[in-house]
């Protein structure tokens, strides 16, 4: 039998444990009169700004050394190109993104670098975006929002991991700044997801995760810019990475068709009465991936609004263009470094530009990337291009030049 200083103890053991259970404290590791609290209980539902996640990154340039001819200009490529061009912001961007549950992911992009007639540096959207996931794995997926069309390699490739400095002008006018507003359909399955993403993390130039096959519909006025008629763009695309032995390859098929509505025009030039022209292109892509010898190469064909000179208006013409990138991968310690060499050609007009300017190009391109660590890369590239491009204030515009050209590029 229990003696009565035991039994006191036990009595106050057990109005201690009901104490501690009323209290919210789970558990008594012994039967002891001595007790360490244990940490609060966690709230099941996580705190939102624990499912958002923060990136950007920075590139400057200089485009001015060795320069032979002021006048040899690119728009669409790199305003700071040519007579009263510097030093540039060419990027300034910082980007908002985050599964916030299973099957919900959303994407911002802000531009800090973007221009406005002569200010620089301003604000504006780039991509803003969610994705919305139809299965646990989120294989199929639709996106909705501005965002990348998918059309080209290259063009959906991040300007962050990209080897050359702009994008190729073959593909690139096809749609400027690369993105509209719609909603694309992305289908692929996990494991090649998962490729996907490698293929940008091991610094291998990949494109991101833009489906094994994607189908969508979107404005067809190219980023930040209205629809000014009732049809839409409708575009498809057909990619798949396979392995062969170590090497990556990825061949791509993809189509677009639409209406553009012009965005801006001389005021002598002739037009059709609704300034709406036929605009659709095919082109196939063929990817080796840099281990350590890559090739990147793509080429299209299509029609769309263009200036001719002969007859002073515009009118739907054939276009044709493409590019080769071959590069070499190799990797030290806590360095990389990849020299490449480009060379692009396009006959056509630019849709986006004034009066649907006509071009003909050809370019070749020869640097580097230097990666001293995962924060900072530097590319020099020597570039030697022979460009034609005319509207009605400039015709018989060709121009002939080279100029060496560096960035500078901050990862954070």
């Amino acid at each position: 039998m229990l003696t009565l200083n035991k039994r006191a103890v036990y009595i106050s053991v057990i109005f201690a444990a009901i104490a501690t259970q009323q209290s919210g404290i789970s558990q008594i590791d012994s039967l002891t009169t001595k007790s360490t609290p244990l940490p609060p209980i966690k709230s099941k539902t996580a705190n939102w700004a624990e499912k958002v996640s923060i990136r950007g990154y920075m590139q400057t340039r200089y485009n001015r050394l060795f320069e032979t001819n002021g006048q040899l200009k690119c728009e669409q490529c790199d305003r700071s190109w040519g007579k009263d061009g510097g030093f540039f912001i060419r990027r300034m961007r910082i980007i908002f993104y985050g599964q916030v549950s299973k099957q919900v992911y959303f994407y911002i992009q802000p531009d800090f670098a973007s221009s406005a007639g002569t200010t620089g540096h301003v604000a504006q959207l780039r991509d803003a975006y969610l994705d919305l996931g139809f299965d646990e794995k989120n294989e199929f997926r639709l996106r909705i929002g501005q965002s990348k069309v998918p059309f080209g390699f290259e063009n959906m490739q991040s300007s962050q991991n990209r080897l050359p400095l702009d994008r190729n002008d073959a593909l690139n006018s096809a749609v400027t700044n690369e993105r509209d507003l719609g909603a694309f359909f992305y289908w692929a399955p996990s494991k090649t997801r998962k490729l996907f993403s490698e293929l940008v993390r091991d610094g291998l130039k990949g494109s991101g995760d833009y489906g094994v096959f994607a189908l969508g519909a979107y404005n067809g006025q190219t980023a930040n810019q209205t629809e000014r008629n009732n049809t839409p763009h409708v575009v498809g695309r057909l990619s798949y990475p396979f392995t062969i032995g170590k090497q990556i390859i990825e061949p791509g098929i993809q189509a677009y068709t639409g209406k553009f509505v012009l965005l801006s025009t001389n005021s002598k030039t002739k037009k059709n009465a609704t300034s709406e022209y036929l605009d659709q292109r095919t082109a196939a892509s063929f990817i080796l991936y840099p281990k350590p010898f890559g090739i990147q190469a793509e080429y299209n064909v299509g029609t769309g609004p263009e200036f001719n000179k002969v007859t002073d208006s515009i009118e739907n013409r054939r276009l044709k263009g493409g590019y080769v990138t071959l590069s070499y991968l190799i990797k030290g310690k806590s360095q990389t470094l990849i020299p490449f060499v480009r060379f692009q050609g396009y006959e056509g007009g630019k849709k986006h530009e004034i009066d649907a300017r006509s071009y003909n190009i050809r370019e070749f391109e020869i640097g580097a990337e230097w990666q001293p660590g995962a924060n900072f890369e530097l590319v020099c590239m020597y570039t030697f291009s022979d460009r034609r491009f005319e509207d009605y204030t400039l015709q018989n515009n060709r121009q002939r030049g080279s100029l060496l050209r560096i960035q500078a590029q901050i990862n954070f």
